[in-house]
């Protein structure tokens, strides 16, 4: 399958994929529109942020510097200047008068869904595993371009349907800052849509998990990392990689990892000309998509009393129905792992936010030995701006991720038996939040030290007073901390057991839901199925199983306060905003109360800050 062989096989397949996927869109999108109008609508109040929200965007600080990179034909290892943007895509030019002039780059990607290997061995071990002789045994008859030339600093990115990425660094220093550098990129990249709260999003992940339900993957995983056409792509490439395997792997020439990078390069082409025409199919919807939202709105909220009592009337009887099976299931493998994986998530987000909140704390404590010690106005202001820029800074934050990170082989053995393979997920939405949080309490220190701080102060005064402020933005953070820790914990173990619980009860759903589908017919729209309401059930039955593990976990008190949401069913989406297409045309998040104040102009000490 060659050049436009490959073009041609994975655009008909993205047309057929977007011909069963887009009703689905379609009817979550009406979904979120009854959702959002709902929650509007509650009594119930959500609580509030105590924290002031950051304005600054999800991003990773630019980084840049000299690499080595295996490219060409034969490859070979050439000098390249790489350039790590703020978004999450690398670039890499032929040296560094090349980028400082603003010429084209050698070569780009946008870092989604790729690994970083800093072992050679590890990484021949893994290209082993791609493309195995038909004997069984790996042969190194030919040449090895990877082995010409030991690699002393290895940066390796892999994708599973990419070609991949070969870097090396002059030192280990330099291998380090890229490391973190590449894994903040890959993880602003993956997780795009899982922290925006825009309608479309939530109906796009939604949509996403139905239409590979209906394709009998009832359990979540990281399929859904990256943006909406990213998504697609990849639900695309697992349908396609049996038949690819089976069409090109025969007639690939030579063996063993020289035949491995040969089939990375071939899934490379397949995997952009799928993207392409996803993200084509995506623009092309983009216009129907904001009709359809606007129309939606108008038809939705001036019947949405009636649709809830409709929804509640429904999911009485449906519960009356499913209760007897559905608490046989939850009795079994749900009771017994539940409260362990519960206390996973728990300590695990825990140790990842105590870690921030010390981090935050010597941060402060930093600032106020410089403010009384320090002569020179320059090196405080420089200490501000330091400060300022901590969450965004991959060597002080690693210190948090790796709390998150430590969990991750603990909580896939126990999250794989439910058919749940989205352990990456997890940790990345773990690290999201760490960031988001010290992101938004860094904004709040700035803004109320700005406030309280002014010439009148001397330093010994001004420092006391930033004692004030540190105890302060120290308990908003608390408190912040643990209604974020609860409400993620919250959706994650629904994540984990909802897919599963379902396919346990696929058989009895097909058998007993059409008896209920005309009364939902009947209301007209299409923001109510009868699939939808049966979910709801299922998923208010297990939130109470859920939540009465967290107040084991957390205690009861503590957990009452947050558990808030907009009916049985947990309508509520937590994250952060950034477009997609997905998310254009669709009504977002507004931020929270106070400006994003900028690191404080400081006159010359000792007189203290000043905006």
């Amino acid at each position: 399958m060659e050049g436009e062989g490959q073009r041609e096989f994975g655009a008909d397949r993205v047309d057929a994929l977007l011909r069963s996927f887009l009703p689905c869109y379609r009817g979550q999108l009406a979904a979120s529109v009854l959702r959002q109008v709902a929650c509007e609508l509650s009594p119930q109040e959500p609580a509030g942020c105590q924290l002031l929200r950051s304005k600054k965007l999800p991003r990773v600080r630019e980084h840049r510097g000299p690499l080595v990179h295996l490219r060409g034909h034969p490859p070979q290892w050439q000098p390249v200047f790489c350039v790590l943007r703020g978004d999450g895509r690398l670039e890499w030019f032929s040296h560094r008068e090349e980028y400082e002039d603003g010429g084209r780059p050698l070569g780009s990607t946008a870092l989604t869904g790729y690994t970083v290997l800093t072992c050679q061995r590890e990484y021949l071990r893994l290209l082993d595993t791609l493309c195995p002789d038909a004997s069984g045994a790996h042969t190194q008859e030919e040449a090895d371009p990877l082995l010409e030339m030991p690699v002393g600093c290895p940066l390796f990115l892999q994708h599973p349907f990419r070609r991949h990425l070969c870097f090396s660094a002059a030192t280990r220093e330099a291998q380090r800052a890229w490391r973190l550098a590449l894994q903040g990129g890959i993880r602003l990249r993956g997780t795009v849509l899982q922290r925006s709260q825009a309608p479309a999003a939530w109906a796009f992940l939604e949509a996403v998990r139905l239409y590979r339900q209906h394709q009998g993957h009832f359990g979540d995983d990281d399929v859904t990392l990256g943006s909406d056409a990213e998504v697609l792509t990849a639900v695309l490439m697992r349908e396609l990689l049996p038949a690819l395997r089976a069409q090109t792997l025969p007639g690939l020439r030579g063996a063993g990892r020289t035949r491995a990078w040969a089939w990375t390069e071939l899934l490379d082409a397949v995997h952009a000309a799928v993207l392409a025409r996803a993200s084509a199919g995506l623009r092309a919807f983009q216009p129907e998509k904001d009709e359809l939202l606007a129309a939606l709105e108008r038809t939705i909220r001036p019947d949405v009393d009636q649709m809830l009592r409709l929804r509640a009337r429904v999911a009485g009887r449906l519960r009356a129905e499913v209760q007897g099976p559905l608490e046989s299931c939850l009795r079994g493998k749900v009771a017994v792992q539940l409260p362990r994986i519960t206390r996973t998530l728990v300590s695990t987000v825990e140790a990842a936010l105590v870690a921030v909140q010390t981090l935050l704390a010597r941060g402060v404590d930093r600032l106020s030995r410089h403010l009384r010690g320090s002569s020179s106005g320059a090196q405080l202001r420089k200490e501000v701006y330091a400060f300022g820029e901590m969450p965004w800074d991959p060597e002080l934050m690693q210190i948090c991720y790796q709390e998150a990170e430590q969990s991750r082989g603990c909580l896939g053995r126990l999250v794989a038996p439910f058919g749940f393979l989205g352990t990456q997920s997890l940790v990345f939405g773990a690290q999201d939040l760490a960031q988001q949080l010290m992101a938004d309490a860094v904004a709040t220190f700035l803004q109320l030290a700005d406030q309280c701080l002014t010439t009148a102060l001397d330093c010994d005064q001004a420092a006391r007073q930033l004692e004030k402020v540190r105890a302060r933005v120290l308990k908003k953070f608390r408190s912040d901390s643990g209604s974020a820790r609860r409400r993620r914990v919250r959706g994650w173990l629904l994540g984990i057991f909802l897919p599963f619980v379902l396919s346990q009860l696929e058989q009895r759903r097909r058998v007993e839901l059409p008896a209920f589908e005309a009364d939902v017919l009947a209301m007209g729209s299409p923001a109510l199925t009868i699939e939808g309401i049966y979910e709801d059930v299922i998923r208010g039955v297990l939130s109470q199983r859920i939540d009465g593990e967290l107040k084991k976990a957390l205690g009861a008190a503590d957990v009452s306060s947050t558990l808030d949401g907009c009916s049985e069913a947990p309508w509520d989406q937590v994250g952060a905003d950034e477009e997609t297409e997905a998310q254009r045309g669709t009504c977002s998040r507004q931020p929270g109360p106070g400006a994003e104040v900028q690191p404080l102009c400081l006159p010359p000490a000792p007189e203290t800050f000043r905006s």
